[in-house]
């Protein structure tokens, strides 16, 4: 039974696609089936692990429209055991499309019913946004990770995000699990990181990930050559760190 996870911030720039491009590919670098799907219309994590998104044809947005099977969507990828649902620009229209269907926030739970177990895990980049598209995320997922970067802000708008969780369990999905808190773009030489770190720590203790993302150029590199940090350096620190989550997620679910 696969166990779908939803990578999710309504912050931008917060680290959910790299976390879910590098947690996907690690996972299956240590021999785990993994499905990575892209809800986000930027489609960065399509882009980032090396396909062309101008020429994605069946993607997320057929699959929230339930027009295709979720078989047809999914494309193998370069990585090890890591397969990919890809997205496209046109799934901007989506929130539009799906407003007056019923059980709209149900789209994708309901497509990825026949695929679940095919797979250990199921990781989904979510848009930098609560609508439709992320609902719909949380809806279908079994846990949501937050990534939460060691800034300034940081904590701006995890209330909100709690909150939207918090009414998910209670409306659509009951089972919904927070994961865990991860902690991205961290400078070990910076004290405000390290106080950010400290800060999260200390409000929310045990839901927060032990492994800490740091900044690592090679980690900011490697989207642009639409590999994951994996195949890109995999000795760099970047790896090491996506590998360390990795292990952590495997060990807590066995």
């Amino acid at each position: 039974m696969g166990k779908i996870i939803a990578i999710a911030n309504q912050k931008g720039g917060v680290g959910k696609t790299t976390t879910s491009i590098n947690l996907a590919a690690s996972l299956g670098v240590l021999e785990k089936k993994v499905l990575l799907i892209d809800a986000d219309p930027q489609a960065n994590a399509t882009s980032g692990i090396g396909m062309d998104v101008e020429s994605v044809e069946v993607g997320t947005y057929q699959l929230l429209e339930h027009s295709h099977a979720p078989k047809e969507a999914i494309v193998k990828t370069d990585t090890p055991n890591l397969d990919i649902i890809p997205a496209h620009i046109d799934l901007v229209a989506i929130e539009i499309e799906l407003v007056d269907k019923d059980q709209r926030e149900y789209m994708l739970k309901k497509a990825l019913v026949d695929i679940k177990d095919d797979y250990d895990y199921i990781i989904i980049d979510c848009a930098p946004s609560l609508g439709l598209l992320t609902l719909n995320a949380l809806t279908a997922a079994d846990a949501v990770i937050i990534p939460i970067q060691c800034e300034y802000f940081a904590l701006e708008g995890l209330g909100k995000l709690l909150n939207t969780i918090k009414s998910v369990q209670k409306i659509h999905n009951k089972e919904l699990d927070i994961e865990g808190l991860l902690l991205t773009m961290y400078d070990s030489r910076l004290r405000l990181s390290n106080q950010v770190v400290e800060e999260v720590q200390k409000h929310f203790n045990d839901m927060v990930f032990q492994t800490i993302i740091q900044r690592n150029v090679r980690l900011s590199e490697a989207p642009s050559y639409g590999e994951s940090i994996i195949n890109y350096d995999a000795a760099s620190k970047g790896a090491t760190n996506y590998l360390s989550l990795a292990k952590e997620i495997i060990n807590k679910n066995a």
